[in-house]
């Protein structure tokens, strides 16, 4: 079975990819990958996803420069989750954090973990 008959998309044609950070295994983010981004990225060994809001292709890093290197891609045990292993370069979040998890359940408010980096 090749890669991509592996992988149970939604109706929508996509599956949520979660990004691991390959030196700390700190989970960084989580975006949408249709059949196009995962080939964009197993050709090009960068992340690549699907924008829902700006419905397109994006390369992770494209414009900021904080591109996501795939070190590995492991397809979980139902097919309908994909775990990438990179490499992050800068920031990985759009709100200029190591991470797009910097809110904390605390006190029954979510309270911010992690500040942005100058």
């Amino acid at each position: 079975m090749s890669l991509l008959d592996a992988i149970k998309f939604n109706d929508a044609g996509l599956v949520p990819a979660i990004a691991q950070d390959a030196a700390t295994g700190r989970v960084l983010m989580m975006a949408w990958m249709n059949a196009e981004a995962v080939n964009q990225t197993i050709e090009t060994g960068f992340a690549h996803y699907y924008s829902r809001s700006r419905q397109k292709q994006w390369m992770k890093g494209e414009s900021s420069g904080h591109v996501q290197k795939v070190i590995d891609m492991f397809l979980d045990c139902d097919g309908d989750t994909m775990l990438l292993i990179i490499e992050q370069t800068g920031p990985a979040c759009h709100t200029n954090r190591k991470s797009c998890f910097y809110k904390k359940a605390e006190d029954g408010e979510w309270a911010i973990n992690e500040e942005p980096l100058k």
